[in-house]
């Protein structure tokens, strides 16, 4: 029987039934029904193993021309003489592809976001990929720790220093979810200890001395800026929230008529719903607020347009333009402001550390907290802004 020529194997049109065309050693053209001709055409190699008759698919005409076609039937012949089934190959190759760090990292990635704050995620997602660009199609049973060093240390080379110790922490975690589910036998991020530059711990730039609290809060009632961004300082340390969170509020999480804000978990860093009891003063604000943006989704929407909240440098360049330094001030540094003075004025760590927002460890007591300790916080809230006039107040009177 003639072998198969390239005009041939193009000029192959479908017909009713499928039709098989024959080259030789094995391989055959089949030519199935289809409305588009280019995907009627399919690469088939048929061979034996133990007297049981197979075929392999070898791709489809004219992604695979009849050249590539036979090159790929005498791979899977040498494979047969070296007594290894082609199929049982090929089934291998695909779950080791399935196996690689990248793949697996992605698993894990996937797997934890409904349970994750959607920028925790982002952060998570950024970290990996600088990791996947080096070691992400190595086999994640093969990845060594000298690789996984390499690749931090390209971070590292950039001074992403901090970056670099939570791109290994993620590593670490998904090296955990490959044992757990059966892909790696142990966590090889853990040979890594002491192999990083160590990370200067920074907190973020704060006041807390009454009379100088008290000055700033008088310097924000004289900002000159947008009212938006106006809105914004004189509500952040009424709040203390995480920037992203008052940046990101949307109108429709604030029932001012109950006095609260709902952030929903998905903007939180800890994935749960977090309530903020609003003062008679944070009401106030937002209710002025309300008249200026009230018809769009934001509460503090960008300048350039309604549709995304304003920027992340918003707050910070607004106090720099009151003078202060990012030595002196930052927009998280609200949260230790009134972590600090509150703790200095008697109020239980637990409520502050409740309103913080931060992670409590024993779950079933963050949830009874989270139930029965909203009346503390709503009074501390309140006690808080009340406190937060008596600064101001005195500052403008000049006294301490």
């Amino acid at each position: 029987m003639p072998c198969l020529s390239a005009v041939r194997v193009r000029d192959a049109k479908p017909r009713e039934k499928p039709y098989k065309l024959f080259d030789e050693r094995g391989l055959f053209l089949l030519v199935v029904p289809s409305a588009d001709q280019y995907r009627g055409r399919l690469w088939r190699f048929r061979y034996r193993v133990n007297g049981v008759e197979k075929l392999l698919a070898l791709g489809s005409y004219p992604d695979v021309s009849l050249k590539r076609a036979r090159e790929k039937r005498d791979e899977a012949r040498r494979l047969l003489a070296d007594g290894v089934d082609p199929n049982v190959q090929r089934k291998t190759e695909r779950a080791a592809s399935t196996e690689t760090f990248e793949a697996i990292g992605r698993e894990w990635l996937a797997h934890r976001a409904k349970t994750t704050a959607a920028i925790t995620q982002q952060k998570a997602t950024w970290l990996l990929e600088q990791i996947f660009a080096e070691i992400g199609s190595r086999p994640i049973r093969e990845v060594a720790a000298p690789e996984l060093l390499a690749a931090l240390r390209k971070i590292e080379a950039r001074g992403h220093h901090e970056s670099a110790h939570r791109a290994k922490q993620k590593c670490g975690q998904v090296f955990r979810y490959a044992i757990a589910t059966g892909r790696a036998e142990r966590d090889i991020s853990a040979d890594l200890r002491g192999a990083l530059v160590p990370v200067v711990s920074k907190n973020h730039a704060a006041l807390t001395d009454p009379a100088e609290v008290g000055a700033l809060l008088r310097a924000i009632d004289r900002y000159g800026g947008q009212p938006v961004t106006a809105a914004a300082l004189k509500l952040a340390p009424l709040v203390f929230v995480r920037p992203g969170e008052l940046r990101g509020a949307r109108w429709a999480e604030i029932d001012l008529d109950a006095g609260e804000w709902r952030i929903p978990a998905e903007r939180m860093k800890m994935g749960q719903q977090h309530i903020v009891p609003l003062s008679h003063q944070a009401a106030a604000i937002l209710r002025d607020l309300r008249a200026l943006t009230g018809y769009g989704d934001y509460v503090f929407p960008s300048l350039l347009s309604a549709a995304r909240p304003m920027s992340n440098n918003t707050i910070n360049t607004a106090l720099r333009r009151l003078g202060y330094t990012k030595e002196q001030m930052t927009g998280h540094g609200f949260r230790a402001m009134a972590s600090t003075m509150l703790n200095e004025k008697g109020f239980p760590p637990d409520v502050i550390e409740l309103q913080l927002a931060h992670e409590e460890r024993n779950k079933i007591r963050a949830a009874y907290n989270r139930a029965k300790r909203l009346a503390e916080r709503r009074n501390m809230m309140q006690s808080w802004a009340d406190y937060v006039d008596l600064l101001r107040d005195r500052a403008s009177n000049g006294t301490n």
